[in-house]
């Protein structure tokens, strides 16, 4: 019996790349907000670039609250679809192209989210991980960390609950 021969590391890696590209860009707030994803290995961290756009109190400057709730809020969910996902676009049966167009890919829909601003988010670029505490076929729940200079000067955390995309044919 011959085995499959794996595929080389670096189709692998433009796959999950256009995976993820394919799961960022088919959400308009997100290109206009401006925020874009590092992945390393399965481990993802959104980066809102920044824009003066994006400032809310002009005196100090700062990032607006709202921006940096819908930051928060876009990595949690995006980190959630992701992890939901991955399995499908690992195994092949969920291509990059078809992310789009596929009406089983959903993102988990925010039941609660909760912010705590911590400083004021000053005018540069932002980071933002979030941890996934529990994730069921029903409910996830997340946490998730906002830092711009240092990883251990958060600037804003976020914690939330999602409801997750049930499958559309259960197997039974």
């Amino acid at each position: 019996m011959t085995r499959k021969r794996p595929e080389p590391m670096q189709v692998v890696k433009q796959r999950r790349d256009a995976a993820l590209n394919a799961l960022v860009s088919g959400v308009p707030y997100i290109r206009f907000l401006n925020i874009t994803f590092d992945r390393r290995g399965d481990e993802l961290t959104g980066v809102l670039n920044f824009d003066e756009k994006l400032i809310g109190n002009p005196f100090l400057p700062a990032i607006h609250g709202g921006v940096t709730a819908a930051f928060l809020e876009v990595t949690a969910v995006i980190t959630l679809s992701w992890s939901h996902l991955f399995e499908r676009i690992e195994s092949g049966d969920l291509a990059p192209e078809d992310i789009l167009g596929d009406e089983s890919v959903r993102f988990p829909k925010t039941i609660d989210f909760t912010i705590d601003y911590l400083r004021s988010g000053l005018p540069r670029d932002a980071y933002a991980r979030a941890t996934i505490s529990r994730a069921g076929r029903r409910y996830a729940s997340v946490r998730v960390e906002a830092w711009q200079d240092h990883h251990d000067k958060l600037y804003a955390q976020g914690s939330g609950h999602f409801l997750m995309p049930q499958d559309p044919n259960p197997e039974s």
